[in-house]
């Protein structure tokens, strides 16, 4: 019996000009989904109603404004939904977390329902990316009595062990906020049937896999596991051989940015690089505009330029607290910053579908994290550009994220930008360093004004006055005093 195949959508701006799509297939038997040559008439879209999903998920989806499931959606949804172990792979930004999200859901709805026992657990590696799934499970799971909680650092302890204590169905966390809880014994795991990696190699890179091994030794060995990455680095070969059983295997434009993101290079003296963004973003017609440095203190000091340039400009990076943060991903997406300057780490999670450009003031130090990058824009199937500063220094990078590409990055120049300007006697991102490692010495606060003091002669005793803690203190008389004489008497005291 031939296996049923269900045909399936990719594509970029230029393929919407034509009349068909590339089709994915994916193998309902097997779980496997590939590209195919064919073309097909794009009259033939998928819709959500194809899932079986449970009708409060379904009155969700439409309330969400979904119509027609991403290529990921649609190659993961079945076999997640038949209980498989999922291994997808797709471009940041084309809908994994409703890839994972749907079939969670379904499952806890359709499952035995014990007394708010944690029955599904979400792990990401920051915070913003755990609001964000958080959010994205609150908002499919409207009319269900399904209860969720975050998990992260950042902040106290306290509330998050009320809503353990209270019971939540499912756990969105990070790795080491995790572990404190199972340290302390405030998470039980016995009846969990669902676990989710999301960014799986952003865990990888950050040093969690530690962590997540941990975590995955506390749970049960009979659950379904997904594993959803942006890309699939080869160290997560054998996290995956350990972790996952017979997964459904999905790549979606494995390690390709989405193609509906323009890229344009910007070759720049070092000491330029400030100038040519204010200018870029003084010519450049764009609504949210995302700016990434390489460091925490060179998103300060951008942050700080564009601000003194007249630019609504926020900053967000791993100094921040959890409560300055928040803070500034509220005001980028409701459009009183308009421009955010973040690191990597930071970043990831920031889904705001207004953001049109996605600026690397550095260029970042591998094509896979280029690719998280610029997928902060042209989500959704909405069009977006991704611009580079490039200096000399960055050719070897350069080469391998046009590797990954498979084309050349068009070089672009701005007219009347002065390029040779002599750089500055003192670079702005300068910091002197410090000697064996050491911090420089505060300097002494000046010293507080002294009150003179009036001499006076000691007084003559014939005997030296008793203290008071010298004094003996009243017999203490009560029912307390009376129990703590029995106890003595009993003890021989």
């Amino acid at each position: 019996m031939r296996p049923r195949m269900i045909s399936l959508y990719s594509g970029a701006r230029a393929a919407r000009r034509c009349a068909c799509r590339r089709a994915i297939t994916f193998d309902c038997q097997s779980g496997s989904g590939r590209a195919r040559p064919w073309l097909v008439p794009m009259k033939v879209r998928m819709t959500f109603t194809t899932f079986s999903l449970h009708e409060r998920l379904r009155r969700a989806i439409v309330a969400a404004g979904y119509q027609h499931p991403t290529p990921i959606q649609a190659a993961a949804i079945p076999p997640a939904l038949a209980g498989r172990d999922i291994l997808g792979t797709a471009q940041t930004g084309t809908g994994k977390t409703a890839a994972f999200a749907l079939p969670l859901l379904q499952r806890l709805l359709t499952g035995p329902r014990e007394a708010r026992h944690t029955r599904a657990l979400v792990l990401t590696p920051t915070r913003e990316l755990a609001i964000q799934v958080h959010d994205a499970i609150n908002q499919l799971g409207l009319h269900t009595n399904l209860r969720a909680a975050t998990i992260f650092g950042g902040v106290g302890m306290a509330a998050q062990e009320r809503a353990l204590r209270g019971g939540v169905e499912i756990l969105v966390a990070c790795p080491g906020r995790l572990l404190d809880h199972a340290d302390r014994g405030n998470l039980d795991f016995r009846q969990l049937s669902c676990l989710v990696l999301d960014e799986a190699d952003r865990m990888l890179d950050m040093g969690f896999l530690p962590a997540v091994r941990r975590i995955i030794s506390l749970l049960p060995r009979e659950r379904q596991t997904m594993l959803f990455s942006a890309t699939f680095a080869p160290e997560l070969h054998s996290f995956v051989r350990e972790t996952l059983r017979d997964p459904a295997r999905i790549d979606i434009g494995l390690a390709a940015p989405a193609e509906t993101v323009a890229h344009m290079l910007y070759p720049v003296p070092h000491h330029l690089k400030t100038a040519l963004l204010l200018e870029v973003l003084r010519g450049t017609a764009t609504d949210s505009v995302l700016v990434f440095t390489r460091t925490k203190h060179r998103a300060n000091r951008v942050s700080e330029q564009l601000t003194r340039a007249g630019f609504q400009a926020g900053v967000l990076h791993a100094n921040k607290s959890q409560n300055q943060r928040e803070a500034a991903l509220t005001a980028f997406r409701a459009g009183a910053t308009r421009v955010l300057v973040a690191t990597d780490i930071a970043a990831r999670g920031i889904d705001v579908t207004t953001i049109s450009h996605v600026i690397n003031y550095d260029i970042p130090d591998c094509a896979d994290a280029y690719i998280h990058r610029i997928g902060r824009t042209g989500r959704a199937e909405r069009s977006g550009e991704a611009i580079t500063f490039v200096t000399t220094d960055d050719r070897d990078i350069l080469r391998d994220i046009e590797r990954a590409l498979g084309e050349k990055i068009a070089t672009h120049y701005v007219e009347a930008f002065d390029y040779t300007k002599p750089a500055p006697a003192h670079d702005e991102f300068h910091r002197d360093p410090l000697p064996d490692g050491r911090r420089p010495a505060r300097q002494s606060a000046p010293p507080r004004r002294q009150s003179p003091v009036r001499q006076v002669a000691p007084a003559q005793h014939s005997a030296p006055v008793a203290r008071q803690n010298d004094r003996p203190r009243p017999a203490r008389s009560g029912p307390r005093a009376r129990r703590a004489a029995d106890r003595s008497a009993a003890r021989g005291y």
